[in-house]
C-alpha cells in the first residue's frame, strides 16, 4: 500500500514545544477532516511528516489538502533503509513513469545513521533507473529533467515518489484562538478564509453563504458571540476602511482583505469554492 507524505512549512520555524503542540493539532484535523469526508486512513507523526495510510489514496489526497498547515503531499512508496531494496524499488517504480528518451534526475535525502550520504543514494538509485530502462534509451539530466524521483530516508525507511501537492500551508485550524468573522460578501468570505489559514478558529454569521468555509474546517460554527473570542474579522477595502466604526467593538478588528484588489481577493474566491 501507498503510503501519503504530508509535510508543513512554517511550523518548523517554532520552537521545540510550540513545534510539537502545532503538529498534534494538524494531526488532530487531518483525522477530523478525513473522517468528515467518510476516508478510512491511518495518520502517524514521525519527525516532520504526517504518513497517511488508505486503501482510497485519491480521496484521501483531496481530503488532505484542505488541511490548513499541509504544505504539501507526497504519494509514495515505502521500503527498507538498504541502499539494494531502495535501488529495487526504485527500478520498478521507474518502469511506470518513464517513457521512451525521456531526462531524469534523482534527488535524495536523508535522516538517521545509514553509512552512506544523499550523494550516495542519489547515484545508486539513479544508476538502477538508468539500468531498469536502458531499452528505453533515457538519459539523465540532473539540470532541467523531465522526469524527478524523490528519495527520503529516515532512520530504517525510505521513500520513493515523483511529485509533490501543493497545498494551502498555513497554521493548523485551532492553534491561534478564536475570532468572530462577518461573511458579508466575498471579501468577508475571504477575510474568514485567511484567518484559518493562520490557525483560527472561526465562528462566521453574516447574510452570504458561507458554507464553503466548512470544508476547511468540520468544526466551523454560526454565531455572533463567544466568550473566548480574540477579535472580530470584517472583509472591507481601503476605501471602505473609514466607514467602519472600530471602536464600537469590545475586541480588536481585523482586516485580512484591505489592501487587495477585487480581483486578488475573487481569485482566492475562486480557491475557496473550487479548491487549488
Amino acid at each position: 500500500m501507498s503510503k501519503i507524505l504530508a509535510r508543513y512549512s512554517e511550523i518548523g520555524l517554532k520552537s521545540t514545544p510550540i513545534r510539537r503542540r502545532f503538529e498534534n493539532q494538524l494531526r488532530e484535523n487531518a483525522v477530523a477532516m478525513l473522517m468528515e469526508d467518510g476516508v478510512e486512513a491511518i495518520v502517524n507523526r514521525q519527525g516532520s511528516r504526517l504518513f497517511v495510510e488508505s486503501e482510497d489514496t485519491d480521496r484521501a489526497v483531496a481530503s488532505l489538502r484542505k488541511v490548513f498547515g499541509i504544505a504539501s503531499l507526497s504519494v509514495a512508496e515505502e521500503t527498507t533503509s538498504k541502499m539494494e531494496d531502495m535501488c529495487a524499488l526504485a527500478a520498478e517504480y521507474s518502469r511506470s513513469r518513464l517513457s521512451e528518451g525521456q531526462t531524469f534526475a534523482v534527488r535524495a535525502r536523508r535522516e538517521g545513521s545509514q553509512g552512506y550520504t544523499s550523494m550516495d543514494v542519489g547515484r545508486e538509485v539513479g544508476s538502477a533507473i538508468f539500468i531498469a530502462n536502458e531499452d528505453r534509451h533515457v538519459r539523465v539530466d540532473l539540470t532541467d529533467p523531465q522526469v524527478i524521483f524523490y528519495v527520503e530516508v529516515r532512520d530504517n525507511h525510505s521513500f520513493i515518489f515523483s511529485d509533490y501537492i501543493r497545498c494551502h500551508a498555513g497554521l493548523p485550524v485551532g492553534s491561534q484562538g478564536k475570532v468572530l468573522a462577518r461573511v458579508d460578501d466575498d471579501r468577508g468570505l475571504v477575510s474568514a478564509w485567511l484567518m484559518m489559514k493562520r490557525g483560527c478558529r472561526v465562528i462566521v454569521s453574516g447574510s452570504a453563504d458561507w458554507s464553503p468555509l466548512k470544508q476547511y474546517d468540520p468544526l466551523l460554527r454560526e454565531g455572533t458571540e463567544h466568550r473566548q473570542a480574540l477579535g472580530y474579522v470584517l472583509g472591507t477595502d481601503l476605501e471602505g476602511l473609514d466607514s467602519v466604526d472600530v471602536a464600537s467593538y469590545n475586541l480588536p478588528v481585523f482586516f485580512p482583505t484591505v489592501g487587495m484588489k477585487d480581483d486578488e481577493v475573487q481569485e482566492l474566491v475562486d480557491v475557496i469554492l473550487n479548491g487549488l
